[in-house]
């Protein structure tokens, strides 16, 4: 459910599942914490770059296996948080096409994040009864400015990649055509460089933050608890099943 290749040091994750716009199930979370965990502990990998297939970089979750029960994953998208949170080595997101949900929310917890010129992203969380995560509700307000950060959290509307440069959620907006060289460049650029005064300056600047992602990750995470199953997510859940817009107006 990935693909991983390596070039001069940088190791570019993608997600693949492209059939359903790269949306995360259980499998796709353990694969690509794996994949995270290989990367920490490879000395040949200095930088990571995490991006997707096809047409979307992610759909967010994949609401055919919320609606079903089946195993728990390994490490899930709480355990994929913990490695990011505590990832030593650069990591940079590359939006190269839609992003939803955690498709937009991780962008959030990336040191560098870039997006394709046609790339959207969106938090549909209300729409689905739910509340934001991955941190999303301390690093937006940090990055974007509170209003800004509470709209796009609440109001589930595209922001383009143009909005969203100049909103601080993103470094760089490149063209799509040359998206993935462009992102390889920059990448390649900071793999060039000292790993170790590299490591030690993200230690420096994110460092004293990540107990602070961590808390609101957790809070996040418990309220989603409360509302997974709940009127507002059952009705959501039944429009997306049904292809109707969910009707919460009797809740």
């Amino acid at each position: 459910m990935i693909r991983v290749n390596d070039d001069a040091g940088v190791r570019t994750i993608a997600l693949n599942r492209p059939d359903t716009l790269n949306a995360f199930n259980g499998q796709q979370f353990d694969d690509l914490t794996e994949a995270l965990l290989a990367a920490r502990e490879d000395s040949g990998c200095r930088v990571v770059v995490l991006t997707g297939t096809g047409r979307a970089f992610s759909a967010g979750a994949d609401l055919s296996e919320m609606a079903a029960a089946g195993p728990p994953p390994r490490h899930g998208f709480a355990g994929m948080l913990d490695v990011v949170f505590d990832f030593p080595k650069p990591f940079v997101v590359a939006i190269n096409g839609l992003g939803v949900g955690v498709g937009a929310t991780i962008v959030g917890i990336a040191d560098f994040a870039f997006m394709a010129e046609s790339a959207r992203l969106r938090c549909p969380f209300s729409e689905l009864g739910l509340v934001a995560e991955a941190a999303s509700t301390h690093t937006f307000p940090a990055l974007m400015g509170r209003q800004r950060a509470m709209w796009f959290l609440m109001a589930a509307e595209w922001m383009d990649a143009a909005a969203c440069k100049a909103a601080g959620l993103v470094l760089d907006v490149f063209p799509d055509d040359g998206f993935a060289a462009a992102v390889q460049a920059r990448a390649a650029h900071l793999a060039a460089l000292p790993t170790e005064s590299l490591g030690h300056m993200k230690r420096l600047i994110a460092g004293p933050g990540r107990e602070r992602l961590r808390e609101a990750a957790a809070a996040e995470n418990a309220t989603l608890a409360k509302l997974v199953g709940g009127p507002a997510n059952r009705e959501a859940l039944a429009a997306f099943r049904e292809k109707r817009k969910p009707d919460f107006s009797n809740l």
